[in-house]
């Protein structure tokens, strides 16, 4: 009789069924997490960018992080850079950097990052970035007389970089230099005419005193006795005439795997009115050699789509929570975007 009594009180005890376990809280664009990916990122970009200037850390606009399973996560960034005062081929470290002032008429980049995270270690699948300059409409608020940047092909910044060029080779007696590219230029107009042209140079197989005889024929050095440099010309027109030339040579340098000290669609050698003028832009497309993305396009199809995995995982975390909520609660989302380091275009 007691084992019949014990059977149906059992029978009549309520079956508890096993609510799933809510998903981790999406990071958040300040997390520290977020913040580590992010610096990896950025190491990743300039150290595969070959032209203009290396970019800082300036904001995590978005995070999304899709679970690929133990200690293993696919995470989506998108950041906002700014453009620093180091040329990409200088060795400065990044952190050495000065980030370039607003009223020097600042370039944003834009980038969107794959990154994968094993056992805690972060490594970049693919990236793929642009960037502009701020309007001028914006500089000339804060700054009125300020210089704005002028296009590299502009016949006053060509004619002061060639200017500066052959003066400084007419005065070394050292490796005579070629222009690499033009990185950024201004013009000002009054009070004085002048214009500032910033470029980068690389050592070639002749002394400055051979190549009088002829410079076409002198070629930049190989890759294993490489040495590039980056020179400043400040050419005043008016009132008076002058030119001021200062370059800086960084010697030789050995790249790191995969990492070719310069791609191979660089100007290198061309005279100066071949130059273009799309150096401003970070115009990188980048994919790591050991993954599996097939295009950086892919970057952003799989940000939507990780967007969409996230949003429903918020929403299975909603219905499995029990915790009475007050009428029309809206659970906050994580903070995106993240605070503005240096300053916002």
């Amino acid at each position: 009789m007691k084992a019949l009594v014990a059977l149906i009180l059992l029978v009549q005890l309520p079956i508890h069924k096993a609510v799933p376990a809510a998903p981790p809280a999406p990071l958040g664009c300040d997390d520290p997490e977020s913040v580590a990916a992010a610096e990896v990122a950025v190491n990743y970009i300039n150290g595969h960018s070959h032209h203009g200037y290396k970019f800082a850390f300036n904001r995590i606009k978005d995070i999304r992080v899709i679970p690929q399973g133990p200690n293993n996560d696919i995470i989506f960034l998108e950041l906002d850079l700014l453009e620093t005062v180091c040329p990409i081929l200088s060795p400065t470290p990044l952190a050495n950097c000065t980030v370039r002032s607003f009223a020097e008429h600042a370039v944003e980049g834009d980038c969107d990052v794959k990154l994968q995270k094993v056992d805690g270690t972060l490594s970049v699948l693919a990236s793929k970035c642009h960037s502009h300059a701020d309007s001028s409409e914006d500089i000339l608020k804060v700054c009125p007389d300020c210089p704005l940047l002028a296009r590299l092909n502009n016949t006053e910044v060509l004619g002061t970089v060639s200017a500066a060029l052959n003066d400084y080779n007419s005065k070394t007696t050292d490796s005579y230099l070629r222009l690499l590219e033009i990185g950024r230029a201004k013009i000002q107009y009054h009070p004085v005419h002048s214009v500032v042209a910033e470029f980068a140079v690389g050592a070639t197989n002749c002394s400055a005193e051979d190549a009088k005889a002829n410079a076409g024929a002198c070629q930049l050095l190989p890759e294993d006795q490489s040495n590039f440099g980056f020179c400043t010309a400040v050419m005043v027109k008016r009132p008076s005439q002058g030119l001021q030339v200062d370059c800086q040579l960084y010697g030789h340098q050995v790249p790191a795997p995969h990492i070719p000290l310069l791609s191979q669609d660089t100007s290198a050698g061309l005279v100066p009115s071949a130059v273009g003028f799309t150096n401003h832009n970070l115009g990188l497309s980048h994919n790591n050699p050991v993954a599996s993305e097939s295009s950086s396009s892919e970057i952003l199809r799989s940000m939507l789509s990780a967007k969409s995995v996230t949003n429903r995982a918020v929403a299975d975390a909603a219905q499995h929570d029990k915790v009475p909520r007050p009428v029309g609660f809206v659970p906050l989302p994580p903070p995106c975007p993240g605070k503005i380091r240096h300053f916002d275009i």
